[in-house]
């Protein structure tokens, strides 16, 4: 489940494995497409072929975790509170970009970017978030477009 996660903030004691093999299957439900972006191919092939368990700090150290933190759970609370203080409609065409960024070309994804960006330009949560700047203030953005 950890795999899906945009960010994985984890206890540098945590144990994690990719515990398929286990029970005689293979990793599913997106494992080994997360997976490849995450590590080196050899190190998914180590993980997915042993079930071995390893902790977070080498976890981080592979890519399967963003961060380390003494109190997990305080620490996405905290970086929760500062994406929510951002352009909602900002973080939805960032999500789209990153989540198609490894299907498309990279025509393709310099055309998305071109497109997400004239969508955002201008519109009310854009303008919001430079007066908010400017003005040395927190923003107001409104609830985020239905895209």
């Amino acid at each position: 489940m950890a795999l899906g996660a945009d960010i994985r903030i984890v206890a540098p004691d945590t144990r994690l494995s990719v515990m398929e093999i286990k029970w005689g299957l293979v990793p599913d439900m997106a494992g080994m497409v997360l997976m490849r972006e995450l590590a080196r191919s050899d190190v998914v092939r180590e993980l997915t072929f042993t079930g071995r368990i390893f902790s977070g700090e080498e976890a981080l150290q592979i890519g399967f975790a963003t961060r380390l933190s003494a109190d997990p759970l305080a620490e996405a609370l905290r970086m929760a509170h500062e994406i929510a203080g951002k352009s909602p409609d900002a973080i939805r065409a960032g999500k789209r970009l990153l989540n198609a960024s490894l299907a498309q070309s990279a025509a393709e994804l310099l055309m998305a970017e071109s497109v997400e960006q004239k969508a955002l330009i201008g519109s009310a949560n854009q303008t919001e978030a430079v007066k908010a700047n400017i003005e040395r203030r927190v923003p107001q953005f409104r609830a985020p477009s239905s895209s």
